[in-house]
């Protein structure tokens, strides 16, 4: 007999909403973290609205929001000195009409409390899976970075779009390409600014600004590969392009002291051909890298977990063989994905691309962008899109460990 049901590579979203998940239906499951905390500078802290659906159909969204977060009910993008917005959420079927602006580090937190509630639930950080485990033609388990040996009856990798685990297990990946990376930093801001949450479009350069409150997370866009060019025309050179584009940070952007405050994130776009293999299933970035186009990775990352835990939580559970059902997992979940993954591919093709390269003629606002400001109904279609996804999940998987008083 196994020491687990289920292990979970990965204490990411995706892997501790199906560590919830399963353990709350009552399978033995362990999450391994490499990590010793969750104390990190994420670049995803977009908790969407279709995410903060999940919580409320689990009793947990007060909760959840009484962590610290701002609230962003509409984006928008500077093009120029005209401001456009984008997406209006506050009109969306759901608990709440608003993007959750929450610091992972909270998120995963308040997702591992809730998570220890139930007996069937364990965390191990400072845990790297390294490998797998095969036996008699599947996967039977995990060996970490310290010599130890896990065994389950189903792993799941959700350790990211670098995953260990999907290439010791040789699932196929298709890349399609990304025409750009990005520079994250942060910049400090008085929270009783009138600001919001917003994309500024300028000749060659493309700024996203996330409102945290009392800072800027701040995402300076670039052509793939040129992250080594931008460096060396030094800090000063940076910090006044950052300040030329972006005039409202120009009063803080010496809060940028050095290289080491400006994180290169290498953008991918990428999925799987196939997620599984006798005992083994992959799951959000590990499955499909997303670009950081509408900052939705989170929440399908999170929405695979619910389908997850919906297939399989019940009869892995009750000791059933699983294998025959991982398909199912991957059928539910690939349009959604392919879908999201065309979205992400056209924006970064027809619009960011081009305004990448645009330099030095001035930048147009794109038509679509000039009707969606104009006709504020409009402002619904890519406010759903982006806030509720395509084919959402809901919770369906069972509720059998008891969670005490």
């Amino acid at each position: 007999m196994t020491d687990h049901d289920l292990l979970i590579a990965g204490g990411g979203p995706a892997g501790m909403m199906a560590g919830l998940l399963f353990a709350r239906a009552g399978a033995r499951t362990l999450v391994i973290e490499k990590h010793g905390d969750f104390l990190r500078d994420f670049r995803g802290d977009t908790v969407h609205p279709a995410t903060l659906d999940l919580f409320a159909e689990l009793g947990l969204l007060d909760a959840l929001l009484a962590r610290p977060h701002d609230e962003a009910p509409k984006i928008s993008a500077l093009v120029g000195d005209r401001r456009f917005t984008v997406a209006d959420f506050s009109h969306l079927p759901s608990a709440r009409g608003f993007i959750a602006l929450m610091p992972q580090w909270e998120f995963l937190d308040f997702v591992s409390e809730a998570a220890r509630a139930y007996p069937t639930f364990g965390l191990r950080m400072n845990c790297e899976a390294t490998g797998v485990i095969a036996d008699g033609g599947r996967i039977a388990g995990i060996t970490t970075s310290d010599g130890e040996r896990l065994l389950a009856r189903l792993v799941i990798a959700a350790d990211g779009r670098r995953s260990v685990l999907r290439e010791a297990a040789s699932l196929p990946r298709k890349d399609l390409g990304a025409p750009m990376d990005v520079f994250w930093f942060r910049v400090p801001k008085p929270r009783d600014r009138e600001n919001r949450t917003t994309g500024i479009f300028a000749p060659g350069r493309i700024i996203a600004l996330l409102d945290r409150g009392d800072y800027w997370q701040c995402a300076f866009v670039f052509a793939k590969g040129s992250a080594d060019t931008i460096r060396a025309r030094g800090l000063d050179a940076f910090r006044r392009e950052v300040a030329t584009v972006a005039p409202m940070l120009r009063d803080a952007i010496g809060a940028v002291t050095g290289w080491d405050d400006v994180k290169l994130l290498s953008v991918s776009l990428d999925r799987l051909t196939r997620w599984h293999c006798p005992g083994l299933l992959a799951i959000g970035d590990a499955a499909h890298a997303m670009s950081p186009v509408g900052g939705v990775g989170i929440n399908l990352a999170i929405q695979d977990a619910v389908a997850a835990a919906n297939i399989l939580a019940a009869p892995l559970a009750a000791g059933k063989d699983i294998d025959g059902l991982l398909a199912r997992v991957q059928a539910r979940r690939l349009l959604p994905t392919r879908v999201i993954q065309a979205l992400q591919r056209a924006i970064q093709t027809r619009i960011i691309g081009r305004v990448l390269e645009s330099a030095p003629a001035p930048a147009r606002p794109p038509l679509a962008l000039r009707l969606i400001d104009r006709w504020a109904w409009l402002q619904r279609i890519p406010a759903r899109v982006l806030g509720l996804g395509v084919r959402r999940e809901h919770i369906c998987s069972p509720s059998r460990a008891v969670r005490p008083p």
